[in-house]
Formats: C-alpha cells, structure tokens, sequence
C-alpha cells in the first residue's frame, strides 16, 4: 500500500517532469521585476511583449501578480474564458497572436480579491508552467509582482531564465528597493539582463516636451554602481497609460510614436543580449 507521503512525493516528480517539457519548447524566458510597486512594471512587460511579437517572435506573456493581475486589462482580454483541453490548459491569444495567462481569467470579477498566502501562490505559478500549453514559443515574458516574495522568488528558482529585466524609477526610495531585487537575483546566479528606468520624465501633453522632473541620469548611475546594463529610460506620458487603460498597448495603438520607438529600441538591446 503506498503511503500519503509517497504519493505526494511522485505527484511532486510528476510536476517536475510536466515543467521541464513544457518549458523546453519555450526557447527565451524573461522576468520583469521590481522591488517597488507603481512603477509601471506591467505597462513595460506588456509593451515589450508586444515589440517581440512585432519583431516576428512568437510570444507569451506570464501574468504572476495573484493579487493584482492587470495584464488581462492592458491587453483589452478582461472577461475572457480560458479552455481546456486532455493536454492542459490553453492561454488566450490577443490579436496579434500574443498567448496569455493570468490569474485573472480565474476570477469571477475583477473587484474580487484573492486572498491567499505563500503556498497557494507557489501552486498556482508551478501550475501555469506544467500545465499551460504555450507551445512553441520564441520568448516569454513573465510579469512578476513588486518586492522579493514568493512569487519572484518561485520564478527565479522553478525554470532557467535567459535573464531578469528590473524596472526603476528616479526617486531614491524607489530604487533602495530595486536594489534589493538586483541583490536577490545575484545571489541566486541569475543573469541580469538590464535595468530600465521607467517615468524618467512628464511628456507634457501640450508641447510634448519632456520635463525631467526627478533630475536627469540616475536610473543610469545606479546600474552602473550595481555593474549592471542600462537598457535605457522611458518618460511618463499620458497617451501610454490612456493606451493601457482601454486594453492596447502604446506600441500597437501607436507604434509611430516617441515612446514606442524608445520601447522598440530597448527591446533590440533584450534581442541583441539573448536571442543573437
């Protein structure tokens, strides 16, 4: 007779194995973390998924913030029901060809809150790796909540990453956090891919000149202290959270403006560092 205990043991395995198939037909993977929240984390991950599938690659997205799941909403996919299928589950797909999961397309509405502690999260995110059906992918990007939790922490330890894009801002106390999230993934011999400092500057809407509000250049001093790469700095514009807000990314709304082409060539610094 097999005991709990052995039985949770080769469940465990199982999931292991389902983890490492599914992964493997994942050719990059990157995380998007902060140590600080409100600094538009998910606004770049999905513009930056939304560069790579531009550029051609075949992309998905990870949503693993449990308890604050924008990336549906950003992508215009709120309300939208998942499928599923003998081999698991299969993520939506947005128009171009985007595949997503979230912990959102859980939820019976978008006010009701999750409320779960550490083992739950940790689960669920081992879940979409064994059991989502991504397929062939070129990249997947993977939207992290802020801080140095459980669920970055079950990113960075559960799969090999290519590497892990950290998002600042200007202020100081933003980035004593974005610190400690460099220090984490150092620790643990991940690579870091670059830090991006986002709301660098206010894109007046009038004369769409950029005030630097916070001063000029310490997104970049910082990386260079951490001796990590600066991707480079995106300002604060109106249009890109507008865009957000009504489910279209700015590089799709309006792939010809300023803020757009600054993505793209951030994305050509991820591209020329991991997939060439």
């Amino acid at each position: 007779m097999v005991s709990k205990e052995e039985e949770h043991k080769k469940a465990l395995m199982q999931e292991e194995i389902d983890i490492i198939k599914k992964m493997s037909k994942i050719k990059h993977k990157i995380a998007v973390m902060s140590g600080k929240g409100g600094v538009g984390k998910s606004t770049i991950a999905v513009n930056l998924a939304a560069a790579f599938a531009k550029k051609g690659y075949k992309t998905g997205i990870m949503d693993v913030d449990v308890h604050g799941p924008n990336v549906p909403k950003m992508l215009g996919l709120e309300g939208k029901s998942l499928k599923f299928s003998d081999d698991g589950i299969i993520p939506i797909e947005t128009e171009e060809g985007i595949k997503v999961m979230s912990v959102g397309f859980f939820l019976s509405s978008q006010d009701t809150p999750l409320i779960w502690r550490g083992p739950a999260k940790t689960g669920v995110i081992k879940q979409f790796f064994a059991e989502v059906i991504w397929g062939d992918l070129d990249v997947l990007i993977i939207d992290n909540p802020p801080g140095t939790g459980d669920e970055p922490l079950t990113i960075l330890q559960t799969i090999p990453l290519d590497g892990v894009v950290l998002i600042t801002t200007p202020q100081s106390v933003v980035q004593e956090d974005v610190i400690k999230s460099v220090n984490l993934v150092k620790s643990l011999k991940i690579s870091i891919i670059g830090i991006i400092e986002n709301m660098s500057g206010f894109v007046c809407p009038e004369c769409k000149k950029e005030i630097l509000i916070f001063g000029k250049g310490s997104g970049a001093k910082m990386a260079e202290k951490m001796d990590v790469p600066f991707l480079g700095s995106l300002p604060l514009d109106v249009e890109t959270s507008a865009a957000s807000d009504i489910g279209t990314p700015i590089l799709i709304k309006e792939p010809e403006s300023e803020i757009s082409v600054k993505i793209l060539k951030i994305a050509d610094k991820i591209e020329s560092k991991i997939m060439k």
